[in-house]
């Protein structure tokens, strides 16, 4: 074997240890990246949940408010014939009132929840991206076999991490 051989054998053998420091550091950005991904996709649907359910009690506020304006029209006339169930129908349009107050308060509730939901999912989606990136440093790095992408890489992925961290501190 020739001296220039056995410094090129030499040589793969301590790039090998790299290159398997790389494939740790990219197995674990890839476990981040499918955790964060399956989250995302997670509060997407709590997103949309929220929003199905605000619209609902929209609806349904929406019908109390017109039971409760054909109630007032029934108690106008009711008092303009000088009916007695003129009382009943102002009963009922009090009733209507308080309870589209309610209904009013949890749609309200419901699109908080759900903007909520969109800004944490913005963040973890935001967060996947530079995980992916990551990914790519991390592969470049084995193929040039250069720290400098590897260092890259394990930046990318704290970064990622973080990012998608950050949607515990939303309220």
């Amino acid at each position: 074997m020739s001296e220039a051989e056995e410094l090129q054998e030499h040589a793969e053998h301590a790039r090998e240890p790299f290159d398997k420091k790389v494939a740790a550091t990219m197995a674990i950005i890839a476990a981040a990246l499918a955790i964060v991904s399956v989250l995302g996709q997670l509060t997407v649907s709590e997103e949309i949940g929220a929003q199905q359910r605000a619209s609902d009690q929209w609806a349904y506020y929406q019908a109390k408010s017109i039971r409760r304006y054909e109630s007032e029209i029934a108690r106008d006339l009711m008092a303009a014939l000088k009916n007695e169930k003129s009382a009943d129908y102002a009963a009922k349009v009090d009733g209507y009132r308080k309870d589209g107050e309610a209904i009013q308060e949890k749609a309200q509730e419901l699109e908080n929840e759900s903007h909520l939901r969109g800004r944490q999912a913005f963040r973890l989606h935001f967060g996947e991206i530079f995980l992916e990136i990551a990914i790519v440093f991390a592969s470049l790095a084995i193929l040039t076999k250069r720290p400098i992408l590897w260092w890259t890489a394990m930046a990318g992925g704290l970064i990622g991490v973080g990012i998608a961290a950050t949607t515990l501190t939303i309220h």
